[in-house]
């Protein structure tokens, strides 16, 4: 009985692991697969690369570049020369020659102009213009340009002898026709003097050349009160001025005549002398002050204003 019942149980037994290894055997048989990756940590990302700063420009040469930058164009025109007869002459080099025998021309370009045939020129110096002078001989003389508007100012500089004596600065003379610098002397000590003057014109809208003094600058500019005002004041000026330089005058000679009195017990220096001082100095004050009321209103009357 123990036997039989051992085949049944190895019988069972036997019956159920065949259909199950059968099985195994006939299910296709599974690869290896490659490990699942991990995802990358967004959270985590590469730094970026950090360029190297450019260099500190100091400022001095951070100015000098806005000012390089900021400069105009060179100019390569080349220079004016109009004629009498209407032509007008471009030269890159304009000199004016003035030869120690002979008289003086005009060399544009290695080209030759007798001053009589120009009208006008302009150089690296400046603008110049042929013209007579009024009221003087019918000569013509070269003025230069110094400034350009409805009212224009001229002038010509001129050296002259002056004497011999010792030499240095003296004192300036009047500016143009109105007061200012009017030229000084120069030269050495026991030397030959020469004086150097300064004579100023203008001209009204391209009219004739006119002598610049207050007279004339105001019967030009009438038609600018403001203009008008300035010239009133800078006329009073030169009156106290004139007045100063009388005053001062007279006492500086009472004063010398009565320093040099017989009469008196030694030599001494008058105390009119002294009070002359004050007067002397008036003119170079309120010389200036009419001298600033011209420039201005010729400015303004240029301006419109």
């Amino acid at each position: 009985m123990l036997v039989n019942r051992s085949v049944l149980l190895l019988t069972a037994s036997l019956s159920v692991a065949l259909p199950a290894a059968t099985q195994a055997q006939d299910a296709p048989r599974q690869l290896s697969t490659l490990p699942t990756p991990t995802p990358a940590d967004t959270a985590r990302r590469a730094a970026p690369r950090q360029l190297a700063a450019p260099p500190v420009v100091p400022d001095s040469v951070r100015r000098q570049q806005q000012q390089r930058a900021t400069l105009p164009p060179a100019n390569t025109t080349r220079y004016a020369v109009g004629l009498k007869n209407g032509q007008v002459y471009k030269g890159y080099d304009v000199l004016m020659k003035q030869p120690f025998i002979g008289r003086p021309y005009l060399l544009v370009d290695e080209q030759r102009f007798e001053l009589d045939q120009v009208r006008y020129y302009e150089d690296e110096t400046g603008f110049y213009v042929r013209t007579t002078l009024p009221g003087r001989s019918a000569r013509e003389t070269t003025l230069r340009r110094d400034k350009v508007g409805r009212i224009s100012l001229y002038s010509i500089t001129s050296t002259q002898y002056a004497g011999n004596g010792m030499g240095g600065f003296g004192p300036y003379g009047g500016y143009g026709r109105y007061g200012g610098f009017g030229g000084y002397p120069y030269g050495g000590y026991g030397g030959p003097m020469y004086r150097t003057t300064k004579t100023e014109y203008f001209s009204k809208d391209n009219g004739p050349i006119e002598d610049l003094n207050l007279r004339n600058l105001s019967l030009a500019t009438a038609d600018n009160p403001t203009a008008t005002n300035l010239l009133l004041q800078a006329r009073q000026y030169q009156t106290y001025t004139t007045v100063s330089y009388v005053a001062a005058g007279g006492l500086l000679v009472a004063g010398l005549v009565s320093s040099l009195n017989p009469n008196s017990s030694g030599p001494s220096i008058s105390p009119l002398v002294y009070a002359s001082l004050p007067f002397l100095m008036v003119p170079l004050v309120l010389g200036g002050k009419s001298q600033n009321n011209v420039r201005q209103a010729i400015s303004l009357y240029n301006r419109g204003q």
